[in-house]
């Protein structure tokens, strides 16, 4: 019965983790709109915009409140990046003002 007991508190504490497996980098999920845009919203993403440029696809997907910029390369369908949008990480212009007031004097 302990060997049982056992086996199944650890499917109980894997199962869940499955769940919220989210895709990363080096997995393919497509090289069209459709491809991606399905790949990504079965993650839970809601997809704002999925823009085709320099070779790359550039996905910006919320989820949980946070904005990701998820790169992936057009000819293979691989994601290359996730990285959460530095918009919604605060405001770094505070170095920009810095380095003008270093130039006036």
């Amino acid at each position: 019965m302990t060997t049982n007991t056992k086996a199944l508190i650890l499917a109980g504490l894997l199962i869940p983790g499955a769940a919220f497996a989210q895709f990363q980098t080096g997995d393919v999920i497509g090289t069209t709109e459709a491809d991606i845009r399905a790949a990504v919203e079965a993650q839970g993403y809601t997809v704002s915009e999925i823009e085709f440029e320099d070779g790359e696809i550039e996905v910006q997907a919320l989820l949980d409140g946070l904005m990701y910029e998820i790169e992936v390369a057009a000819d293979t369908g691989l994601v290359v990046e996730i990285e959460l949008d530095d918009d919604d990480c605060g405001d770094d212009d505070d170095e920009d003002d810095d380095d003008e007031d270093e130039n006036d004097g």
